[in-house]
């Protein structure tokens, strides 16, 4: 289900990583096309390595992607690769969650957040489809 990769940092292997192939990575240049022109909401995590809450969050977004595959998509964005784009929404703390439907924001959470608040919040913005937990 996952898979493992080198992280490279000033050209040494700093650690493995761990990626859900149902999360996209998305850049500036993918956003809209990944994000806004999306047929599905899609849930999208504004995060950087160093973040610690960003990290304390991951496998919940890893829960999410499963569980909600075909009714959401989840998608991070790397803010201190990617500048333009967490910019463009303002985003000024993080990790900040925001979930998009039909190219526009439907739901903007800051901060970090259980799993179970999390689902009610897609629940509650992407009409009350249930994943199964």
């Amino acid at each position: 289900m996952f898979t493992s990769f080198p992280i490279h940092v000033d050209g040494q292997t700093a650690e493995k990583a761990q990626v859900n192939p149902s999360i996209a990575h998305v850049s500036d240049e993918q956003f809209e096309e990944q994000v806004l022109k999306s047929s599905e909401p899609v849930l999208v995590d504004f995060w950087a390595e160093w973040c610690g809450p960003c990290k304390m969050i991951a496998p919940i977004l890893d829960d999410v992607a499963t569980s909600y595959a075909g009714k959401l998509r989840v998608a991070k964005i790397n803010i201190d690769h990617n500048q333009k784009t967490p910019r463009n929404y303002n985003v000024r703390g993080i990790p900040t969650l925001m979930i998009f439907k039909d190219g526009k924001v439907q739901a903007t959470q800051i901060g970090a957040i259980s799993k179970t608040q999390l689902t009610q919040l897609i629940d509650k913005t992407i009409g009350g489809l249930s994943a199964s937990a």
